[in-house]
């Protein structure tokens, strides 16, 4: 329940629109924790429970790799949580971010969208 928990005051405190040096500091912290918490989850799932990819995804798999291994994709394979991917990794970004942008009312992408469109007339 921890990481749940610890997972929502996250999301709460990086969708601030205004932050102070409090706010940040408090988001730095609960970025390390959530951190930790995570990997600490990642180690227990791998000895309590035995995962499987879904579905869609052993058919998506056998449809692939049909005309090169025939025989491969006829059983569904193990799966992992994979802590090594970008959304984990840029958790970490974030708070530099504010720090330089501000939150994130203040930066958007709206203006090159449309110069990209008066541009094409």
């Amino acid at each position: 329940m921890k990481l749940l928990y610890r997972a929502v005051e996250w999301h709460a405190f990086a969708k601030m629109r205004m932050h102070t040096g409090s706010t940040i500091t408090h988001l730095e912290d609960i970025t390390k924790e959530l951190g930790k918490l995570m990997r600490n989850f990642e180690a227990s799932m791998h000895t309590q429970y035995a995962t499987m990819e879904l579905p869609r995804e052993a058919e998506a798999r056998k449809r692939r790799t049909k005309n090169t291994h025939p025989k491969s994709g006829e059983v569904r394979q193990a799966k992992s949580l994979n802590l090594f991917t970008y959304k984990w990794h840029a958790l970490a970004d974030y708070v530099p971010a504010i720090r330089l942008f501000g939150g994130s009312d203040g930066f958007s992408t709206q203006i090159v969208g449309l110069s990209f469109h008066i541009i094409s007339f």
